[in-house]
């Protein structure tokens, strides 16, 4: 079964972007990639609990079971091993990534407190968008008992755009809010 965002992207925006941006093949059109969700462990690395707590919050959030990162390299001042788990992220694809993805548009983002839009300025130049989030308590799959400790997460919208007005317009026929003032 093809996800609800899915079907508004063949139907809706596929049209629209072939309009717009007058696309002579139909392999031109832009469309979202992968959604990578991280989220950086900082000074928990020390409790190998909180590495299966993250790990299985993640995919409560995701739907899939994410991996344990790894630092490359020692770092003295931050008191950190080579090979010291350092992370956990979530590459999703597919069916998931629009359940995902709509998931975020419709319940998370409604639910942060004083939300004005995302920033435009979080499109890295080559259409790809990257947005933090501060608590994982705007996802209705999250229970607030249960929760042992209040982070964030890093999330990455990975487009096969050429320029970010393309992505800022596929994104937003998609229902992702973008401020429309800049602050």
């Amino acid at each position: 079964m093809k996800q609800r965002l899915y079907s508004v992207y063949i139907k809706n925006v596929l049209p629209k972007l072939k309009e717009k941006f007058n696309y002579n093949n139909d392999n031109q059109i832009p469309s979202i990639k992968k959604i990578v969700v991280n989220r950086g462990l900082g000074q928990s690395n020390q409790n190998s609990k909180y590495f299966d707590y993250f790990l299985n919050e993640l995919a409560i959030i995701t739907g899939q079971r994410g991996v344990i990162t790894y630092s490359k390299k020692a770092i003295a001042s931050f008191k950190l091993r080579k090979k010291s788990p350092v992370g956990v992220v979530v590459t999703l694809r597919g069916d998931k990534m629009y359940a995902f993805l709509d998931r975020l548009i419709n319940l998370a983002l409604p639910r942060v407190r004083d939300f004005n839009g995302l920033n435009k300025d979080s499109f890295d130049g080559f259409g790809n968008f990257s947005l933090g989030l501060n608590e994982q308590l705007m996802f209705p799959e999250i229970d607030y008992d249960k929760i042992n400790s209040i982070c964030g997460m890093d999330i990455s919208i990975i487009l096969d755009s050429k320029t970010n007005e393309e992505s800022i317009f596929l994104l937003g026929e998609l229902g992702l809010p973008f401020s429309s003032n800049r602050i």
